[in-house]
């Protein structure tokens, strides 16, 4: 796991809405596997793994590949790129980080001034320093419309646990990549869809779970935990186990459907643990509220520092998730 993890951290970012780079990669990697794949007009990647039952149902599992970023919408005369959010950023974390734009050219995120104790840096006050001379020596590499993001990495911790970025939602996408390599011969049509555009409104899970219609969905995604310093109060852990979604600000999960996943976690003897997040969403509610409604859940990867470049993970909640993923699906587990 640590290594498909670790292919899907490309040095070029995939921001929402650009994200060619990590679709190619992620293709080559679902194609050999698959029975079909393909690309939609909105850009979401949808492999099809047909099933051998002689009515087999429609299962849908997605996972995003976009990650948050910036767009260049103005450069100034200095060349000092400004650059507006493309996301959720938090400009605490990022300012003082080095970025990178699609065509490789790499700078720093910093912000005007001093910021004053307990004041967030502002995002109209940010900007990326280059190293140009002016704006005529700044564009002759980037250009308005360009995108960049922190740094890609990953980083070995103690106790089995991983830092880095984009671990939202990268690790969803490499436990759907094991998933289908372990469901080799499944009963149901398995549709694998790596949306697009996730981090600025589920828009690309919309369109593919309708042009599917599916009959019941899961959806692979980080989700926050209690467990780091001044954390809202909130009973995932890192290292409790795969969360099964009960709800979000956005879901009301498939109450029949979380019933099954604890049940089946208990049954088999993977670690999983309950989660209720008061904030924040995922592509579930897009997927659920899709056509005439489906059956929706999701399998949440607990993480630290999320939309920061040291998101955090515990390989063994990953491991989790593949393994309640595949004995939902039906598969072995040996």
């Amino acid at each position: 796991m640590y290594q498909t993890l670790k292919k899907l951290l490309p040095t070029t970012p995939s921001v929402s809405g650009r994200e060619q780079g990590i679709r190619d990669i992620i293709k080559d990697l679902m194609s050999p596997i698959c029975d079909e794949v393909r690309v939609d007009p909105m850009g979401n990647l949808i492999c099809l793994k047909k099933g051998n039952a002689t009515a087999p149902r429609k299962v849908l599992l997605v996972a995003h590949m976009d990650e948050i970023g910036f767009i260049v919408n103005f450069i100034e005369d200095n060349g000092y790129l400004r650059v507006a959010p493309i996301g959720g950023i938090d400009y605490t974390a990022a300012v003082g980080s080095v970025v990178v734009f699609e065509n490789g050219t790499r700078g720093v995120l910093v912000s005007e001034g001093d910021i004053k104790k307990d004041e967030a840096p502002k995002w109209d006050k940010c900007y990326v320093d280059v190293g140009a001379k002016s704006r005529r020596d700044a564009e002759k590499k980037l250009k308005i419309g360009d995108c960049c993001a922190l740094c890609a990495n990953l980083v070995r911790l103690m106790n089995n646990r991983v830092c880095g970025r984009p671990l939202d939602d990268r690790v969803g996408c490499a436990v759907m990549i094991e998933i289908a390599r372990r469901m080799i011969a499944p009963a149901d049509d398995i549709y694998y869809v790596f949306s697009v555009q996730e981090e600025v409104g589920c828009r690309g899970a919309r369109p593919a779970a309708f042009g599917i219609a599916p009959d019941l969905a899961l959806v692979f995604d980080v989700t926050a935990t209690g467990d780091a310093q001044s954390a809202p109060a909130m009973a995932v852990k890192l290292g409790g186990g795969v969360a099964v979604k009960i709800k979000d600000k956005s879901v009301i999960c498939d109450a029949a459907l979380v019933d099954e996943l604890l049940a089946l976690a208990k049954d088999k003897g993977i670690a999983a643990q309950c989660e209720i997040l008061t904030f924040g969403g995922t592509d579930t509610s897009a997927v659920q509220m899709t056509g005439l409604g489906c059956r929706a859940g999701a399998l949440s990867l607990p993480c630290r520092y999320i939309h920061t470049g040291v998101e955090m993970l515990d390989m063994g909640d990953v491991k989790a998730a593949v393994q309640l993923g595949v004995a939902f699906l039906g598969g072995d587990l040996a």
